[in-house]
């Protein structure tokens, strides 16, 4: 009994330990757990109604620099808005042919008509085209909450007396392709642990509301920055590029589709698995 009370006295002297708890998707989870609110939509819709009237209060009281700012993203919301306003209208848009005069007889009754043409529904085809090659997609997460370089590497200290810390381990799951070569340990800067590189991921047809597994083709795009996409991180918000040949996927023109792109809708690294939603 006395080494007992010993013990814990020796123990309270000692600084108390602070645990901290894992920030986690907890609101998705409670919400799949036991649903939402009966009123929870009538409560979307009117803070969604309210927020206009947030912002001019906001756009009334605010000066100085924060204004500048304020206003530069208002100005290219608008300028997106009236852009894609303009493409709708340019669908249904008639205009005159300039090349009016037409080879063979024209009836009476359609002299007197204007030639119309509807060139422009083709234009804005091959505009759409080219903004799906340039990689601006309307993706389902627009925005990701930035990964401190401190959370993404783990500093590794080599050398005799641990002197030298040009090292890295990457902490986040990664993708390297089969014809990956890794550099001898001694000059290898950017260590990717082999437990966390990923080949695979569970695809979501947000059409068919199927999921597949499918094989991971490479990283296009991660939004934490360039090192990251060249690294081949996957985290949240990353466009993937995965096989969809299995799927049985056909162009207009009737060849099989090879690839395409994904984005990472979880957090790998803690769910132990790479889920994403197509890119229709």
């Amino acid at each position: 009994y006395q080494r007992r009370v010993h013990g814990s006295r020796g123990s309270s002297c000692s600084a108390p330990k602070t645990f901290v708890m894992p920030q986690n998707e907890h609101i998705e989870l409670f919400q799949k757990r036991f649903g939402k609110r009966l009123d929870h939509d009538e409560r979307q819709r009117k803070k969604g109604a309210r927020e206009a009237h947030r912002r001019s209060q906001f756009a009334q009281k605010v000066h100085g620099l924060r204004a500048k700012l304020f206003a530069k993203n208002r100005y290219a919301e608008k300028a997106a808005m009236k852009k894609k306003i303009l493409m709708h209208e340019e669908r249904d848009n008639k205009h005159k042919n300039e090349d009016t005069v037409k080879d063979g007889a024209v009836p009476a009754y359609l002299l007197d008509r204007e030639t119309q043409s509807r060139a422009k529904v083709l234009s804005n085809t091959v505009k759409q085209k080219r903004k799906e090659k340039a990689g601006k997609w309307d993706v389902p997460i627009p925005k990701v909450g930035t990964v401190t370089e401190a959370e993404m590497f783990k500093v590794i200290r080599t050398g005799t007396k641990k002197g030298k810390a040009w090292k890295r381990m990457i902490t986040k799951v990664t993708f390297v392709g089969d014809n990956f070569t890794r550099k001898p340990p001694k000059y290898e800067r950017f260590i990717r642990p082999r437990a966390l590189r990923f080949k695979k991921a569970h695809v979501t047809h947000p059409e068919l509301k199927c999921t597949f597994c499918l094989d991971i083709l490479g990283v296009k795009k991660n939004p934490q920055g360039t090192l990251y996409t060249t690294l081949g991180v996957m985290t949240k918000g990353s466009i993937l590029e995965v096989n969809v040949s299995d799927l049985g996927l056909v162009t207009q023109s009737g060849k099989v589709v090879w690839g395409k792109y994904a984005q990472v809708t979880n957090h790998p690294e803690n769910d132990g698995v790479v889920n994403a939603v197509l890119l229709v």
